[in-house]
């Protein structure tokens, strides 16, 4: 019998789909996207998706009905709550609400007692304020019974063609063993780099340079190129969410004179005073890892076209695969793929867990 896993502050489902990925068996999303939980359903198996909001403490009364209705017995709990207050993709607010969702993480846990709580969230958590708010967690956890270790991930060190930095908490219910994590896979010599992870999707230009906009499903036009595009397309044999959006002509016209690996700070001096945002017309580089994937900003480019990403090459560089198809609107997807762990990392950590998992329990 597989081992099961229940997804809270599921979004798209990134975490849970490595999960899933490694042979678990996914079978709860729960969030407050609506649009999210429809893609989370459809790329998780059988898995179930409740719309719930975790401020309220009392809706985890629901996700333990559902669980008990279902005689499902919960091995694995994972979540990534948000925590906006230690991110430094806003303004820093130790006092922001966000920063307790997580405490919904640590009642579900108390009441349903699975063997494992993996936590993900942002750097911040351990880097704040002398890492007061992991302190929290792990000290929150152990009130409760959970051995709760934390390590900083950094994505190209396990094949993700993304420089993503990511902090995880696992904790091991009732167990004097500590979680070991996973050593790197990849050394820095060979990681994966952006046109190693989309350079085999549709260019979408025209032959005279414009770019191509409103298909919805198209075919491979030539083989996978590496061992990283044969794993995305594995199980797909078309691509889905791959439409170009056409950038305004002001904003064509300044990326075409910025080069790879560079931002708004290589443009003509002239030209510079007018951006003020530090990652703006971010072109990201063929031969690197791409940066940091958002959620829809507009304000990275393709490497060598002049566009943004399409929610596919930000999917690829999240390490999605083909198979996982986003829904909602376009905006919505974007911030779907952004939001999201990316499966990759999500199937390292599964895979490390499973040694300390036992059947029965």
């Amino acid at each position: 019998m597989a081992f099961k896993v229940l997804d809270l502050f599921s979004g798209a489902g990134g975490l849970s789909r490595g999960f899933y990925d490694a042979g678990y068996e996914v079978v709860l999303g729960v969030d407050f996207d609506k649009a999210a939980l429809k893609t989370f359903k459809e790329n998780h198996g059988q898995a179930e998706a409740m719309n719930l909001d975790l401020f309220d403490h009392d809706n985890i009364d629901v996700i333990i009905d559902f669980l008990k209705n279902r005689k499902i017995k919960l091995d694995v709990l994972v979540g990534g709550p948000p925590c906006q207050g230690f991110s430094v993709a806003g303004p820093r607010d130790m006092n922001d609400k966000r920063n307790t969702l997580y405490t919904a993480m640590v009642e579900l846990a108390d009441r349903v007692k699975p063997q494992v709580v993996v936590l993900e969230n942002v750097p911040g958590m351990v880097q704040t304020n002398g890492g007061i708010g992991a302190k929290r967690v792990v000290e929150d956890f152990a009130k409760i019974g959970y051995n709760m270790v934390a390590k900083l991930l950094y994505g190209p060190d396990y094949g993700l063609p993304q420089i993503r930095k990511r902090v995880f908490f696992v904790g091991l219910k009732d167990n004097t063993k500590e979680f070991i994590f996973p050593e790197a896979t990849v050394d820095k010599e060979h990681y994966i780099t952006c046109e190693q992870a989309i350079g085999d999707l549709p260019s979408l230009q025209t032959a005279d340079g414009e770019i191509i906009y409103g298909e919805t499903i198209q075919n491979y036009e030539i083989p996978a190129q590496n061992e990283y595009q044969k794993k995305m397309r594995a199980h797909s044999k078309n691509i889905q969410n791959h439409i170009g959006s056409i950038p305004i002509e002001k904003t064509k016209y300044m990326i075409s004179l910025v080069p790879e690996g560079k931002n708004y700070k290589a443009l003509p001096e002239q030209y510079r005073g007018m951006y003020k945002y530090h990652e703006a017309l971010t072109r990201y580089h063929s031969k690197k890892p791409s940066r940091t994937i958002n959620t829809g900003h507009r304000s990275h480019f393709h490497y060598k076209w002049n566009r943004i990403p399409t929610v596919r090459e930000s999917a690829r560089l999240q390490s999605f695969p083909d198979d996982f198809i986003f829904y909602g609107n376009k905006s919505e997807q974007y911030r779907q793929v952004g939001n999201a762990v990316p499966p990759m990392l999500g199937q390292v950590v599964a895979e490390a867990l499973l040694p300390y998992l036992k059947d029965g329990e």
